[in-house]
């Protein structure tokens, strides 16, 4: 099934994928009540966030059965404000989209009664405590910076710029390929400043016990291990989609988390992101969209990355 496009209900189709056959699945879930893509089933449309929790964590059980036991999984999730209007956002009136792609209208009988409008859902959080309540390991919590994040009219709150990814394993000993980032600053407190004309380096405090300090004690000659905090910018896209996200950001992820040659599933396919930036690295996937409109699209944009690559 290495490198195939599956056009069908995730939860359905992962059925016919062999147990612990996965090396890595990377994935970004429909967020709640934020855009309705016009097809039957889709995730994203429950009358409550927790409904839309547990399905999302019932699909990630069947993630996990198809994952290696040395598998990772990787979520990039959004949050949401709870509102008795529309969604998130207001929707977009582009035609060549169905409806505008608006956020369901959340009924009022939905809210829960511990959570009043205008609050933060806290749905990643919730996310993240239902799957490790389901015996997932979570092993990171990062932050996606968005540094070129759409303005936002709000004026009683600050402007949301960022997302989180949970970084998930099955086990305590998975694979990971360490990624690096470059050093920006001196390494001043650990070594490697210059001396003074004593001889002595700056940080000298009369103690005369700075030895250490004027030799560089930099621990990895590639760099310094990738922080979680992630400055990456979106990317627009001319495809009928918005929920993209850029092949930067998942870069690092599939380069830490499968191994050459390995296989990674997307179980949100959506326009392909996660199988340009696999082939592109070597390693095979497997995407499942529920969206009949995107497989042609899909289709189209690995073709031409991959002719690329030739």
């Amino acid at each position: 099934m290495e490198n195939k496009v599956i056009q069908g209900d995730c939860l359905i189709e992962m059925q016919n994928i062999p147990d612990k056959s996965i090396d890595m699945v990377l994935t970004s879930p429909p967020y709640w009540a934020l855009r309705d893509y016009g097809v039957d089933g889709q995730l994203g449309q429950e009358k409550t966030f927790q409904e839309y929790i547990t399905k999302l964590c019932d699909i990630f059980d069947e993630c996990k059965r198809i994952l290696k036991d040395g598998g990772t999984c990787w979520v990039n999730m959004g949050d949401t404000y709870i509102s008795k209007g529309e969604g998130r956002h207001a929707g977009y009136n582009d035609p060549k989209y169905k409806e505008g792609r608006k956020g369901r209208q959340i009924e009022a009988n939905a809210l829960p009664q511990s959570i009043g409008e205008k609050c933060l859902t806290q749905i990643p959080s919730r996310f993240a405590i239902e799957m490790t309540n389901r015996g997932w390991i979570l092993r990171n919590e990062i932050i996606w910076h968005k540094p070129n994040a759409m303005p936002s009219p709000v004026k009683d709150r600050f402007t949301v710029d960022f997302e989180k990814v949970f970084l998930f394993t099955k086990s305590k000993r998975y694979y990971f390929e360490q990624q690096f980032d470059e050093y920006t600053k001196p390494m001043n407190r650990w070594g490697g400043e210059e001396l003074k004309a004593d001889g002595k380096s700056e940080w000298d405090n009369g103690t005369g016990q700075d030895t250490y300090r004027t030799r560089n004690f930099r621990p990895y000659k590639k760099g310094k291990n990738k922080r979680t905090v992630w400055s990456i910018n979106t990317k627009p896209s001319k495809e009928p989609h918005f929920a993209s996200y850029p092949e930067a950001l998942i870069d690092p992820m599939i380069k830490a988390g499968c191994p050459i040659g390995g296989v990674v599933l997307d179980p949100f396919f959506g326009i392909g992101t996660t199988g340009i930036v696999a082939k592109k690295n070597n390693r095979n996937y497997i995407g499942i969209e529920l969206t009949p409109e995107y497989i042609p699209i899909i289709e189209a944009r690995l073709k031409t990355k991959q002719n690329r690559l030739l």
